[in-house]
């Protein structure tokens, strides 16, 4: 029995110290997650500020980088995608660009952001020849960096929402672009996508920051790219 009740009296010791050091882990590890998160937000906001216009006033420059974003099952763009698609045009129009990179999602071949993108656009008269697609703009860094080192942007204005514009904007400078943004508010209209969307920016963020730190390539390269040159140049 002594035998017994001393084993049960060590596994309950070891099993509150391993309970023990479990929550501090948890804690410490959810007080650095917290800190993490608060101090990419302020670097996302301080990269961006001053760079984040109304459409009416934001500066020219050769490209409009748009940002892709769910495309519907029919090979539609969502609203929020067609918001920003809209923005480039009028900016296209009003010749505040000289073309339009669309960089998105491609996964697989029933699924094609850019060239929802590309049809959108040249269906509402923008040139095809202006426009410029990007099959592996994965996620933002990913669109920042190839714009940069595929397409060789060095200037751009970034078309997305307005709460996913700072950190567009932050990570494009950040890559070697020199950015500014304007940032879509029509889709506000849809209030429970528009909410979940910008409270996910926090995390984003943070991931942002790590991309940042990491220096990571993105999820594909390849050779360098002229079709943004030869836009540019087709008058």
């Amino acid at each position: 029995m002594r035998g017994r009740f001393g084993t049960v009296r060590r596994w309950y010791g070891e099993h509150r110290r391993f309970v023990r050091r479990t929550s501090l882990a948890l804690v410490v590890g959810a007080v650095l997650l917290a800190g993490g998160t608060v101090a990419s937000v302020a670097w996302v906001r301080g990269a961006a500020d001053g760079h984040l216009y109304d459409e009416a006033d934001v500066p020219a420059t050769p490209v409009a980088l748009v940002l892709g974003t769910q495309v519907d099952a029919d090979g539609a763009p969502s609203p929020f995608l067609a918001a920003r698609l809209e923005i480039a045009r009028r900016l296209y129009e009003r010749g505040r660009v000289a073309a339009i990179l669309v960089s998105g999602d491609n996964m697989n071949a029933d699924y094609n952001e850019p060239a929802a993108m590309l049809r959108w656009l040249v269906d509402r008269g923008v040139p095809a020849r202006k426009v410029v697609l990007d099959y592996a703009g994965f996620d933002t860094y990913d669109s920042c960096a190839r714009a940069q080192r595929i397409f060789g942007v060095t200037r751009a204005t970034v078309v997305t929402q307005s709460f996913h514009l700072p950190r567009a904007v932050a990570l494009c400078r950040r890559l070697g672009i020199d950015a500014n943004g304007v940032g879509d508010e029509t889709a506000r209209r849809y209030a429970p996508t528009w909410r979940i969307s910008a409270t996910r920016e926090n995390g984003a963020c943070l991931k942002a920051a790590l991309d940042v730190l990491s220096g990571r390539d993105p999820a594909h390269l390849g050779r360098r790219e002229t079709g943004v040159d030869d836009a540019l140049r087709d008058a």
